[in-house]
């Protein structure tokens, strides 16, 4: 079976795809933990198709 090589997504260091990596696809759990902190301080966002508007932010019917 072929060698598959992704990127960290934190550093980019070339990390081997396998079962026995359990930080994959990150090359460490200081990068899988840095990763996870940017999604706490929301510097990562998932497009959506329509801003939503809290219901309490609604003009009255």
């Amino acid at each position: 079976m072929a060698t598959v090589l992704v990127d960290c997504p934190t550093c980019a260091k070339k990390v081997e795809w396998k079962e026995a990596n359990k930080f994959r696809p990150f090359c460490s759990e200081k990068c899988k933990l840095i990763d996870l902190g940017a999604w706490a301080e929301e510097k990562y966002t998932i497009a959506s198709a329509e801003p939503e508007t809290p219901e309490d932010e609604l003009p009255p019917s």
